[in-house]
């Protein structure tokens, strides 16, 4: 039972990620038509683009995600089916995982399109770099 929560908890963690992602695009864009200087926050530019690069090397590789592994072995030790029992475990498993619908070719090349926007975003309208603070200096005599 708490496998199966735990299972839910993960897959919650993944929908954030993705939200992360694909929500943090359209801000970004939304953000550089508005000219509003929070989308160019580079905290935020560079972890939305390493969000999307870990998607894209672990497509390049052919490698499953690990929370997706994590969440099959959670419910496996559960002795639930891979998309849950609770409401919100499926729900949250049916948004993230259209696999019925695409083909893997279609979801592969979705991925590297998406990498692909967010890097030509970040070339169109680059992150400010980071401030450093004024040290003032003492005047020479």
């Amino acid at each position: 039972m708490w496998y199966g929560y735990a299972a839910d908890a993960v897959v919650a963690i993944h929908v954030a990620y993705i939200a992360y992602v694909v929500v943090g695009q359209v801000l970004i864009v939304l953000g550089a038509a508005f000219r509003r200087q929070w989308a160019r926050n580079p905290w935020f530019r560079f972890t939305h683009l390493l969000a999307i690069g870990v998607v894209a090397v672990e497509e390049w590789y052919c490698w499953r995600c690990p929370l997706t592994v994590w969440e099959e072995q959670l419910r496996q030790m559960g002795g639930q089916s891979v998309t849950g029992e609770t409401f919100m475990g499926r729900f949250l498993h049916d948004m993230m995982f259209v696999d019925d619908h695409l083909s893997m070719d279609a979801i592969t090349m979705l991925h590297y399109a998406f990498a692909v926007l967010v890097a030509q975003a970040l070339v169109m309208y680059p992150p400010r770099m980071w401030r450093r603070t004024h040290v003032p200096t003492l005047p020479v005599a």
